[in-house]
């Protein structure tokens, strides 16, 4: 039988001869670009399908042993071909009557893998054998299941193993317990069928074939088996990483642009808190569920610390379904949630939270803007005015301090789009995405200090060799007090008693702003405490209008879900008082002596990365 076998594949190779010389194809892998978060925990990677190659030295010794003892027992004793597996398998097609019995090594299934495609043809199953035994004589063992490890398909959109336990165990392929090896190796049965996530009852099925045959094989002991039996790993049904895909293809078009095209492997050092991403990604899926029958659809989140980090970015509830950024490429109306422009220009002006102004019925160049409640509330303060969104207040008030100072205002706190300044400005008439307006937020919650938000920390290859750095720049003063007190202090009434108590949770200094436009096509929370600010906005990729969404209800409880779980993993406060007010001119007579030192300035906050 192994004399026909031999024969068989001596003609086969005669008739079709492989399509390369005595030497191997090179065997080429594109350079790609590893993304990793604060902590170093790989968030993504760009440049090619294949995860980082797999380092046999840094693997537990069950990990690879499990792939060995279901797919090829004899691996350490062949050539490239295991012609004894080849016969027994010929027999058993033979008895079944059909072609099923598998009997490629993993020699074989790299030589494919690498080079061929899966037509189930002699010819090309000559070329297969032939190119086994070439890869045998040009590797180790050691390197041709290295390779094996890192080019298979694992299901799911995961090539390679370190990108199989990352997708389904959210951990690197070095930390794998001995169930969750053999639950990857079981997956090689078909990748399509067999995967964890999708198939969990085949998986766990083929599972504990694979550990049976590691007891036979020798590779783990009867004890490692039962409590492999024994133990149930979390499996994620979506990628841990999936909500961060919307971050890493943000990121990846700077990095390119920074550094050119890769011609090596690159790692990028990112700002991005994967456990805040992931928790970030849960709420917009609780909350677009929760709202979906109100017509809400979509949602994005950007959260920053106070010097302009972005710790996490979610540009949709589903990345796979919908990729499209909407966190910083959607341009929608700012509703409700500019007012605090508008106020901020008025106490810079002199108002004060306390001025007491009067709702009621007001028409600007032929505009005559209607509130959210039908009725007027009369006299109130600037306080409750914002507390309660009262549009005719703010309408009035940016006619009375210039609505191109307001302008000024929203471009000097961060926003960088074009703002209008017709007399509907003051209402969010603007387009704005939701990574600006972060940034404008920032402003308010660190005490009063413009910043640039940024993402990237640093560029590097894998060797360590840094090609990009971010330079940290001097912070510039938006906002003074009493104007920055002044907003902290309206801003927390809007969280306590006016149109944010939804979003408000016990325990922490909060301050925000709703936000709902007339049409009800886009609707925001905007807040932040001490060290974290976080905006979300909720809405429809076709523009139509929800119904009746309001800043208060589903941007609210999204970012509600979101923070409650952020403040516990990110650096965090009280909301900073800002810069003391700058002191008044004096005149000092020219025989006068100078003071001798001059008056401390407030430094604005820097949280720890």
């Amino acid at each position: 039988m192994i004399a026909l076998f031999a024969a068989a594949a001596a003609g086969s190779v005669a008739l079709s001869p492989p399509d390369f010389s005595s030497r191997l194809p090179p065997i080429v892998r594109e350079a790609q670009i590893t993304y990793v978060d604060r902590t170093g925990a790989v968030i993504g990677v760009r440049g090619g399908k294949y995860a980082p190659p797999v380092d046999l030295a840094r693997l537990p010794a069950y990990v690879p042993a499990a792939f060995v003892s279901i797919e090829d027992r004899r691996f350490y004793e062949h050539s490239g071909f295991d012609p004894v597996r080849m016969a027994r398998a010929v027999i058993k097609d033979l008895e079944k009557g059909s072609a099923r019995e598998g009997a490629s090594t993993i020699t074989q299934q790299l030589a494919r893998n690498l080079y061929l495609s899966n037509d189930k043809t002699l010819e090309r199953k000559a070329d297969e054998l032939v190119i086994s035994m070439k890869l045998e004589q040009a590797y180790s063992k050691k390197q041709i299941l290295a390779l094996y490890l890192s080019r298979n398909n694992f299901g799911s959109g995961a090539w390679g193993l370190e990108a199989a336990a990352q997708r389904y165990f959210n951990k690197p392929a070095a930390r794998l317990t001995i169930r969750e090896a053999a639950m990857l190796a079981a997956i090689m049965k078909s990748p399509t069928n067999y995967d964890p996530a999708n198939f969990p009852d085949r998986n766990a099925e083929r599972t504990r074939l694979v550990l049976q045959a590691m007891l036979e094989t020798g590779a783990i002991t009867q004890a490692q088996l039962d409590k492999a039996l024994a133990e149930t790993p979390k499996v994620w049904k979506d990628a841990p990483t999936a909500s961060a895909q919307y971050f890493v293809d943000w990121l990846d078009g700077q990095t390119r642009a920074a550094v050119g095209a890769p011609k090596q492997d690159l790692v990028v050092e990112t700002t991005l808190d994967l456990p805040a991403e992931i928790a970030a990604g849960e709420a917009i899926k609780a909350g677009t569920a929760k709202f979906a029958k109100q017509g809400v659809s979509q949602a994005a989140l950007v959260s920053l610390d106070g010097s302009g980090r972005v710790r996490a970015l979610v540009g949709g509830a589903d990345y796979i379904k919908a990729p499209f950024n909407r966190a910083v490429d959607a341009h929608r109306q700012a509703g409700s949630a500019w007012k605090p422009f508008v106020y901020a220009t008025a106490m810079e002006a002199g108002r004060t939270p306390d001025l007491v102004v009067v709702d009621e019925p007001v028409t600007i160049n032929g505009w005559s803007p209607k509130n959210f409640e039908p009725e007027f509330m009369g006299s109130i303060t600037l306080e409750t005015a914002l507390a309660h969104s009262v549009n005719t207040v703010a309408a009035r008030l940016a006619d009375e301090v210039g609505r191109n100072n307001v302008a000024a205002m929203a471009h000097r706190m961060g926003i960088v789009s074009q703002v209008n300044t017709d007399p509907a400005m003051a209402l969010g008439t603007s387009l704005v995405t939701p990574l600006e307006m972060a940034q404008a937020y920032d402003t308010f919650a660190n005490g009063g200090y413009r910043i640039q938000a940024y993402a990237i920390e640093r560029i590097r290859t894998a060797g360590g060799q840094v090609l990009f750095q971010h330079k940290t720049e001097l912070a510039n003063q938006a906002m003074a007090n009493p104007a920055e007190g002044e907003m902290q202090q309206m801003m927390r009434t809007v969280m306590a008693r006016g149109t944010g108590t939804h979003a408000n949770f016990p325990g922490h200094d909060l301050a925000g702003k709703t936000g709902t436009t007339t049409d009800y096509k886009d609707a925001w929370f905007c807040g932040y405490t001490g060290g974290i600010t976080t905006v979300v906005w909720t809405g429809r990729d076709d523009a139509k209008p929800m119904l009746k969404i309001v800043g208060a209800s589903a941007p609210s409880e999204i970012w509600r879900g979101y923070m409650m779980a952020a403040v516990k993993r990110l650096p965090n406060g009280p909301i900073p008082p800002g810069p003391p007010p700058p002191l008044p001119a004096v005149t000092t007579p020219v025989d006068a002596p100078a003071p001798a030192t001059p008056p401390a300035q407030a430094v604005p906050p820097t949280p720890a990365p």
